[in-house]
Protein backbone atom coordinates (compact mmCIF):
# COMPACT_ATOMS: atom_id res chain seq x y z
CA UNK A 1 0.00 0.00 0.00
CA UNK A 2 1.42 3.50 -0.94
CA UNK A 3 -0.12 6.55 0.81
CA UNK A 4 -0.98 9.80 -1.79
CA UNK A 5 -1.60 13.29 -0.87
CA UNK A 6 -4.86 14.27 -2.43
CA UNK A 7 -4.11 18.24 -2.13
CA UNK A 8 -7.02 20.68 -2.78
CA UNK A 9 -6.08 23.74 -5.11
CA UNK A 10 -7.86 26.51 -3.73
CA UNK A 11 -7.75 29.79 -5.97
CA UNK A 12 -7.67 32.77 -3.13
CA UNK A 13 -8.30 35.49 -6.22
CA UNK A 14 -11.95 34.34 -6.18
CA UNK A 15 -14.37 35.94 -4.12
CA UNK A 16 -15.45 33.51 -1.00
CA UNK A 17 -18.49 31.38 -1.94
CA UNK A 18 -21.98 32.21 0.18
CA UNK A 19 -22.14 30.11 3.16
CA UNK A 20 -24.58 27.92 1.71
CA UNK A 21 -22.65 26.62 -1.09
CA UNK A 22 -19.65 26.33 1.70
CA UNK A 23 -22.06 24.49 3.71
CA UNK A 24 -23.07 22.13 0.54
CA UNK A 25 -19.89 21.90 -0.50
CA UNK A 26 -19.10 20.37 3.34
CA UNK A 27 -21.72 18.01 2.68
CA UNK A 28 -20.14 16.66 -0.53
CA UNK A 29 -16.83 16.06 0.82
CA UNK A 30 -17.78 14.40 4.05
CA UNK A 31 -19.95 11.71 2.21
CA UNK A 32 -16.97 11.38 0.08
CA UNK A 33 -14.60 11.44 3.70
CA UNK A 34 -16.97 8.59 4.75
CA UNK A 35 -16.44 6.59 1.43
CA UNK A 36 -12.88 6.68 1.93
CA UNK A 37 -13.14 5.45 5.71
CA UNK A 38 -15.60 2.71 4.43
CA UNK A 39 -13.30 1.22 2.12
CA UNK A 40 -10.33 1.70 3.95
CA UNK A 41 -8.36 3.98 2.28
CA UNK A 42 -8.92 6.99 4.48
CA UNK A 43 -5.51 8.10 6.72
CA UNK A 44 -6.37 11.96 7.39
CA UNK A 45 -7.86 15.04 6.30
CA UNK A 46 -7.74 18.66 6.63
CA UNK A 47 -9.15 21.72 5.81
CA UNK A 48 -6.87 25.23 6.01
CA UNK A 49 -7.13 28.77 6.55
CA UNK A 50 -6.41 30.80 4.12
CA UNK A 51 -2.96 31.44 3.07
CA UNK A 52 -3.08 35.11 4.57
CA UNK A 53 -3.51 33.39 8.21
CA UNK A 54 0.20 31.44 7.36
CA UNK A 55 3.58 32.28 8.99
CA UNK A 56 6.52 31.24 7.50
CA UNK A 57 10.09 30.63 9.35
CA UNK A 58 12.83 30.67 6.95
CA UNK A 59 16.42 29.37 7.26
CA UNK A 60 19.34 31.77 6.65
CA UNK A 61 22.66 31.10 7.91
CA UNK A 62 22.25 29.57 10.85
CA UNK A 63 19.08 31.13 11.94
CA UNK A 64 15.78 31.84 10.84
CA UNK A 65 13.68 34.72 10.32
CA UNK A 66 9.74 34.49 10.85
CA UNK A 67 7.10 36.57 8.55
CA UNK A 68 3.77 36.49 7.80
CA UNK A 69 1.68 35.76 4.70
CA UNK A 70 2.26 32.53 2.56
CA UNK A 71 5.86 31.49 1.46
CA UNK A 72 4.45 31.17 -2.42
CA UNK A 73 3.69 34.65 -4.11
CA UNK A 74 0.48 33.08 -6.43
CA UNK A 75 -3.11 33.28 -6.27
CA UNK A 76 -3.24 29.20 -5.65
CA UNK A 77 -2.74 28.37 -2.72
CA UNK A 78 -3.34 24.57 -0.56
CA UNK A 79 -7.01 24.80 1.01
CA UNK A 80 -7.42 21.66 2.01
CA UNK A 81 -5.86 18.27 1.83
CA UNK A 82 -6.72 14.01 2.25
CA UNK A 83 -3.96 11.46 3.01
CA UNK A 84 -5.10 8.31 1.77
CA UNK A 85 -3.50 4.59 1.68
CA UNK A 86 -4.22 2.66 -1.76
CA UNK A 87 -2.87 -0.31 -3.69
CA UNK A 88 -1.53 2.54 -6.84
CA UNK A 89 -1.85 5.78 -8.40
CA UNK A 90 -5.00 4.42 -10.63
CA UNK A 91 -6.99 4.18 -7.24
CA UNK A 92 -5.49 7.60 -5.72
CA UNK A 93 -6.57 8.82 -9.25
CA UNK A 94 -10.60 7.79 -8.70
CA UNK A 95 -10.71 9.23 -5.18
CA UNK A 96 -8.86 12.24 -6.71
CA UNK A 97 -11.81 12.43 -9.09
CA UNK A 98 -14.50 12.38 -6.51
CA UNK A 99 -13.12 14.86 -4.31
CA UNK A 100 -12.60 17.03 -6.96
CA UNK A 101 -16.31 17.03 -8.14
CA UNK A 102 -17.27 17.19 -4.29
CA UNK A 103 -15.32 20.60 -3.37
CA UNK A 104 -15.83 22.23 -6.91
CA UNK A 105 -11.97 22.60 -7.55
CA UNK A 106 -8.75 21.23 -8.96
CA UNK A 107 -7.16 17.97 -6.81
CA UNK A 108 -3.11 17.18 -7.27
CA UNK A 109 -2.48 14.07 -6.25
CA UNK A 110 0.89 13.03 -5.02
CA UNK A 111 2.66 10.30 -3.86
CA UNK A 112 4.58 10.41 -0.37
CA UNK A 113 8.06 9.54 -0.88
CA UNK A 114 9.66 6.04 -0.57
CA UNK A 115 10.13 5.73 3.24
CA UNK A 116 12.79 2.82 2.58
CA UNK A 117 14.65 5.94 1.14
CA UNK A 118 14.79 7.72 4.24
CA UNK A 119 17.31 7.90 6.83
Amino acid sequence: MRQYLLAVQLDESERDAPEDEVRAMLARTGKVTDEMKAAGSWVFVGGLEHSDASTVVRPAGGTTTITDGPFAETKEQLGGFWVIQVEDLDQALAWARKCALACGQPIEVRPFGDPSLRR
